[in-house]
């Protein structure tokens, strides 16, 4: 059985849960003692030396990095949109898999950092890198329903955690309304999951 090593309150955790979800995977979850830093114990440091959340175990297979676990699952369960073999596609894919990783990290999820869970970050770096990504999804989402194909792709649900928990981080969606459009689309996905504090369209 696929098992996963997560927190709770993770955005990257969650993305990996909801794409399991949507692919009608069943899996063991491992909720990883943060406040022991178990993530940082010999047992957990050798699934992923960098003693990060979330780890992905499926058999003798291991993968760290919540973009990587998403490839992963993408080519080894799911039909062919998730991650597409063209390659104008995959690099539009894998364009916003590096803005999850780049952009969302350092912009939306530092804010929620900061204001949920106390941690120090340059906040002034943090708001503008997160009104610059904003203003760009809406832009790109105003003509398109979907990241970075005409259906929905592992893009879509790297990015959607941290743009939804951005209420956490004090940052106000109402004016991108491509954005909560988009949001709404994932919402109305059968087999969606949700988690706390996301700032949901569709109630």
């Amino acid at each position: 059985m696929i098992e996963l090593f997560e927190f709770g309150l993770s955005g990257n955790c969650h993305k990996v849960r909801m794409m399991l979800s949507l692919l009608r995977l069943e899996y063991k979850s491992h909720a990883v003692n943060g406040a022991e830093r178990e993530q940082k114990s010999d047992a957990y440091l050798s699934m992923n030396p960098f003693g990060q959340v979330p780890v992905l175990k499926d058999g003798d297979v291991i993968i760290r990095d919540s973009q990587a676990i998403l490839i992963y699952l993408a080519r080894a369960y799911g039909a062919d949109h998730w991650f597409p073999a063209d390659p104008t596609h995959a690099a539009q894919v894998a364009a916003w898999l590096s803005t999850a990783a780049n952009e969302v990290a350092r912009g939306p999820n530092a804010l929620r950092l900061h204001h949920k869970f106390g941690r120090a970050i340059n906040l002034d770096e943090a708001i503008s890198i997160t009104n610059n990504l904003l203003a760009v999804l809406n832009q790109h989402l105003e003509h398109h329903d979907w990241l970075a194909t005409d259906t929905i792709t592992i893009a879509d649900i790297a990015i959607y955690p941290y743009i939804a928990l951005a209420n956490e981080g004090n940052v106000d969606l109402t004016p991108f309304l491509y954005v909560e459009n988009w949001l709404g689309r994932i919402e109305m996905l059968n087999r969606f999951v949700a988690m706390p504090g996301l700032h949901r369209v569709h109630q």
